[in-house]
C-alpha cells in the first residue's frame, strides 16, 4: 500500500512539473557551419522558412558557428531542414539538431535571446545602418580582411558596420548599403582578399529580418546613443514676510465722498 502511494505521489509530481514547464510544446533548433557568413545566410533561411524566433549565435572556436532558433516543434523541424539545405549548398554544413520540449534549465548554455537583445538596443540606441542590405566577406588572416574592407569602402557607397572573429584565423568584415552597392563592393573585396591572403567565404543578404538584425554585431560608432532626459529637482523657495504694498501717489484711488441727503418735509 505504501509503495502504491509512493508511485501515485511521484506521478503527481511529474504531472505538476510538466504543467509548470513553459517550453513543453516548443523546440530548439540548431544548425552548425564552418564560417560566419554561412551561418548568417543559414539563419536568414531558417527565419524565412518557418515561424521561429532567433535565439542567437554560438561561436565555439576553430571556425565553428551555430545558429539557435526556437518555436513550436513542427516549425523548428522545418526551419532546421531548410537551414541545413542552405548550409549544404555553401559546402559549410557541420551538424544539425532539434531538441523537443527542452528543460527550462537548458537555457543557460545558449546565447543571449533576441528579446533581451531588443531591450539592450533600446537602452543603447538605434543603429543608423538598420534595414539595409548586408554583405559579409570572410578571410583567413587579419591582413586580408583589412585589405578587403578597405577596397570595398573605396569601390562603392557602403559602410563598414563591424567585423567578427570566430577562431582558426577566420575574420569577417560586415558591410551595409544598398543591394547594388553591397554586391559591387563584395566583388572588389573578394579580388583584394585573394591577392593578399586567403578568401574563405562571402554572403550577400538583400533584406534582413528584424530578428536577424538584432543578432548581428554593430560597431559602437554606428549606434546613436540616446541622450538621458534631464532630471528636474525641486528647488526650495525661501519664504519672506509679506509687506504692505504702497501705491504711488498718482495711483491712489479717490475715496468715495459721502453725500448728505436732505429729506423735504411735506
Amino acid at each position: 500500500m505504501a509503495n502504491l502511494d509512493l508511485r501515485r505521489s511521484r506521478g503527481r509530481r511529474q504531472i505538476d512539473y510538466s504543467q509548470q514547464n513553459p517550453f513543453k510544446d516548443t523546440a530548439l533548433g540548431l544548425v552548425s557551419t564552418q564560417s560566419f557568413p554561412a551561418i548568417v545566410g543559414t539563419a536568414d533561411m531558417m527565419l524565412k522558412s518557418a515561424e521561429v524566433t532567433m535565439v542567437g549565435y554560438e561561436k565555439v572556436g576553430n571556425g565553428l558557428c551555430t545558429a539557435v532558433v526556437r518555436g513550436n516543434i513542427a516549425d523548428v523541424r522545418l526551419s532546421v531542414e531548410e537551414g541545413a539545405k542552405t548550409a549544404q549548398k555553401f559546402g559549410q554544413l557541420v551538424s544539425k539538431s532539434v531538441i523537443a520540449r527542452p528543460m527550462p534549465n537548458l537555457e543557460v548554455v545558449f546565447p543571449l535571446g533576441s528579446h533581451l537583445t531588443e531591450l539592450i538596443q533600446k537602452r543603447r540606441g538605434y543603429s543608423r545602418l538598420s534595414n539595409r542590405s548586408i554583405g559579409l566577406l570572410e578571410t583567413r588572416g587579419f591582413p586580408a580582411m583589412v585589405g578587403a574592407a578597405d577596397a570595398m569602402l573605396k569601390s562603392a557607397d557602403v559602410q563598414l558596420a563591424s567585423y567578427e572573429k570566430i577562431g582558426d584565423g577566420l575574420c569577417t568584415a560586415i558591410i551595409r548599403g544598398s543591394v547594388a552597392n553591397v554586391a559591387m563592393a563584395i566583388d572588389i573585396g573578394m579580388q583584394e582578399a585573394e591577392r593578399i591572403g586567403e578568401l574563405h567565404a562571402v554572403m550577400v543578404i538583400p533584406r534582413l529580418l528584424e530578428d536577424l538584425e538584432h543578432t548581428l554585431p554593430v560597431a559602437s560608432y554606428w549606434v546613436d546613443e540616446q541622450e538621458p532626459l534631464p532630471v528636474l529637482l525641486p528647488n526650495k523657495v525661501k519664504e519672506t514676510a509679506k509687506e504692505p504694498v504702497l501705491l504711488p501717489q498718482t495711483q491712489k484711488q479717490p475715496m468715495p465722498l459721502k453725500r448728505k441727503v436732505e429729506i423735504e418735509e411735506l
